[in-house]
């Protein structure tokens, strides 16, 4: 399956739990293949821990740095470099510069409900909503959460 698309023809969405997803490829657009979102993070943003029973999650970052906690350790990510949690591997991560990109790759595709339920359409009053969050990932089996963030704070 063939597929070509500019930044600007790819959908936006805000996450509730703080973020802006760019959806550079779906499971539709990938026969299920995998799900591919850019996103854009502010310092100190951070992800409770989850696991994803169902497909391997790996994280690309273009700009910034995080700090990955998977399966109990954590890691400092600079630009450039990868992590990349398996399926059923806990895992949390923290922006610890004033900004950051990353590239979401999930293979396969199978949490895209997840993130869309968690999200909405980019629009002007976007307000970080972590109950949605929690009620998205309790209806879609493509994520567990476990836990706070395992971080103090930035």
């Amino acid at each position: 399956m063939a597929l070509i698309r500019s930044a600007a023809e790819a959908e936006q969405r805000w996450f509730f739990g703080g973020g802006i997803h760019t959806w550079l490829a779906s499971p539709e657009d990938t026969g299920g293949a995998y799900l591919l979102i850019h996103d854009g993070l502010e310092g100190g943003k951070m992800t409770p821990l989850h696991v994803h029973p169902h497909s391997d999650e790996t994280f690309y970052v273009l700009s910034g740095e995080i700090l990955v906690h998977l399966d109990g350790v954590d890691h400092q990510v600079k630009a450039g470099g990868i992590a990349m949690a398996p399926r059923g591997v806990p895992h949390a991560f923290m922006v610890t510069s004033p900004s950051a990109e990353l590239l979401y790759l999930h293979t396969p595709g199978a949490c895209a409900a997840f993130y869309r339920a968690a999200s909405e359409p980019l629009g002007d009053d976007q307000q970080v909503d972590f109950d949605r969050i929690h009620a998205a990932a309790t209806s879609d089996p493509g994520i567990e959460l476990l836990g706070p963030p395992p971080f103090g704070q930035p």
